[in-house]
């Protein structure tokens, strides 16, 4: 009985050290947090340390984002933008990958291949010839301009997480959509679309983010005041003459709670779309 005994507290005691590092991980992750609301939340006259607690409740650092950063019009930039590249990229990337996972030939494979390389190109290496582009396109300070860049800069990631998963899914489905007269457009929107729930919850968050905390294409394309996102709005607050980091701030944490929303709304189809996407 001693033995046994033993034996079932074995695990108990020797998990502790799991314990440990789950609190310590998360800790790590959450100090950041707490400086951007600390700092958020006190005046820029507060030049006590970073990790000192706002002594008061200061909401100015919110009115300035809002007043001098114009954050409200920068948020519907964002969405507007982050939208129209979410849509297009699952759209367009669920009905690529459809042929891509059904169709085994060569031509498919290389297809297949080619994508996983456009994944690999560095986005700035192209950004001269891209702007230059634009320009010849009229694309500069125009939506459609910047949602095409990041929706071709985002697509092989969908194509790549569909392919895979759509994969998976048993071949027989389409042949008896087919028996039931289901060409192949209707097979996809009847019968392949609706089971795609998960991998499309991991594209939305995945891309999403990227269109939302994109910089480097939103400095060069987006030029006029009125069109910018909530990226360069925070980068406004700092000049080679001034900068104000409790108001960039604010707007920081502006700008983070839509992404944590959506997370919080997709969590649950998040890792399962991730795991079937990269073992299926």
């Amino acid at each position: 009985m001693a033995a046994i005994r033993g034996v079932g507290r074995g695990p108990k005691r020797s998990s502790w050290w799991k314990t440990v590092l789950a609190i310590g991980i998360g800790i790590f992750y959450l100090l950041p947090i707490y400086l951007t609301v600390n700092i958020a939340l006190r005046p820029a006259t507060d030049t006590r340390s970073l990790w000192a607690p706002a002594k008061s409740l200061y909401l100015g650092n919110f009115a300035t984002a809002f007043e001098q950063g114009r954050i409200g019009r920068a948020l519907v930039n964002s969405v507007i933008i982050t939208g129209s590249c979410i849509l297009l990229i699952a759209l367009v990337g669920a009905f690529a990958a459809y042929p891509l996972a059904r169709r085994r030939t060569r031509v498919n494979s290389g297809i297949k291949g080619f994508v996983l390389g456009v994944m690999m190109v560095p986005p700035l290496s192209i950004l001269v010839s891209l702007y230059a582009n634009m320009v010849q396109l009229g694309g500069v300070s125009k939506f459609w301009g910047i949602v095409l860049t990041i929706t071709a800069f985002e697509l092989p990631l969908s194509i790549f997480l569909y392919t895979n998963f759509i994969a998976a899914i048993p071949p027989a489905l389409d042949e008896a959509a087919a028996i039931d007269g289901a060409g192949p457009v209707r097979t996809f929107f009847s019968v392949i679309l609706p089971q795609l729930k998960p991998v499309t919850a991991s594209v939305v968050i995945l891309t999403g983010m990227h269109a939302w905390n994109d910089y480097q294409f939103s400095l060069y394309l987006l030029q006029k005041p009125d069109m910018r996102s909530l990226p360069l709005a925070i980068a406004s607050f700092f000049s080679q003459t001034t900068s104000d980091l409790n108001a960039a701030t604010a707007a920081a944490l502006i700008a983070m709670l839509p992404a944590v929303l959506l997370f919080l709304f997709l969590q649950r189809y998040f890792i399962r779309g991730m795991v079937d996407s990269a073992l299926k």
